[in-house]
């Protein structure tokens, strides 16, 4: 599907910067530049698709839905599965944090739309297809949406609302984000398309540097680091590889897709796919320019209990994914 971008990589790299294949710097810049190509072009298709989805589908109508009805429990797979249609990062989806909050609905289903949101994305789901296959993609999923249900519910259960901040009480007083985009229900496509278009370019914009960061890294990885590198500390036959890679992951910072090519370098590495996932769940999910964000509406304490919980979860879902696959 993707051969023309890699015959335009070993074109420039190969003869028109004339690098030989083999050279450290000629594997890390073909994979730089094919990867970044593909990504790119898998950003702005699925990203402007959601875009008109999103536009149908207003987080308004979700959030009274939530905050409405007697589910049984649904609501935390619904909150879940809407965390799966927006492109968000973790720290952009602390804004919808808020609204959610502000809106009534309990903090556990919030927390599930919150966890699920940055990990499992119509963004990520397109990239993972491109690199992983769909049997992968699949399960990865599954367990994305399972991990944001699970942690949703049991943040529940602990009945964190007094861990909120009294900012969250002011905040009430704001106007509400617009969501202009959403509501216009009478409007025609043509009317919708500028709007579409203008948050296509947003969410570009605002997700490029990582995804350039994280090839950069990755392809770095895949010229310089040698074969058999990461086995030797992280492979299967270690333990302890799954809940290491989570908590080294926790400085970092990154969305899904500008993740996804250093999980894939990883995997290529020798390191178990579990192993990587939890890593990149790691980073997407426990990032700590969110925890910062995050001090707006949670005290230190609740953010604590929320990484903690997120964790716990990622691990398992971690050894899981290595036994399944």
């Amino acid at each position: 599907m993707f051969d023309w971008i890699q015959n335009i990589a070993d074109w420039l790299v190969y003869d028109i910067f004339n690098l030989e294949k083999g050279q450290h710097l000629a594997e890390a810049l073909n994979f730089f530049i094919y990867d970044t190509t593909k990504i790119l072009i898998l950003l702005f298709f699925v990203i402007f698709l959601m875009g008109i989805v999103n536009s149908y589908f207003p987080i308004d109508k979700v959030k009274n839905y939530l905050s409405r009805k007697k589910l049984y429990g649904l609501e935390y797979l619904m909150a879940s599965l809407f965390g799966v249609v927006t492109p968000f990062c973790s720290c952009s989806s602390v804004p919808l944090f808020i609204g959610f909050v502000r809106g009534g609905i309990p903090l556990g289903v919030t927390f599930a739309f919150l966890i699920t949101s940055p990990l499992v994305n119509e963004v990520a789901i397109g990239l993972f297809i491109g690199l992983f296959g769909v049997k992968t993609t699949i399960i990865y999923i599954i367990s994305g949406i399972l991990l944001g249900t699970i942690s949703g519910i049991i943040l529940q259960k602990l009945k964190l609302e007094k861990y909120l901040t009294p900012w969250v009480k002011k905040v009430l007083k704001n106007a509400q984000k617009e969501q202009d985009i959403f509501q216009a229900e009478k409007q025609t496509f043509n009317q919708r398309l500028p709007i579409i278009w203008a948050e296509v370019q947003k969410i570009l914009k605002g997700i490029f540097p990582y995804v350039i960061l994280g090839i950069a890294i990755g392809g770095l990885m895949h010229g310089y680091i040698p074969e058999g590198f990461f086995e030797k500390y992280m492979d299967k036959d270690n333990l302890f590889a799954v809940p290491v890679a989570t908590i080294l992951a926790i400085p970092m910072y990154s969305n899904a897709s500008g993740i996804l090519p250093v999980v894939q370098v990883l995997v290529a590495k020798g390191i178990p796919l579990g192993t990587a996932i939890a890593f990149m769940m790691g980073v997407v999910g426990l990032s700590l320019p969110e925890a910062m964000l995050l001090k707006k509406v949670m005290t230190l304490k609740l953010i604590a209990i929320f990484f903690g919980v997120v964790t716990l979860c990622i691990i398992i879902s971690g050894y899981l994914f290595n036994l399944i696959l």
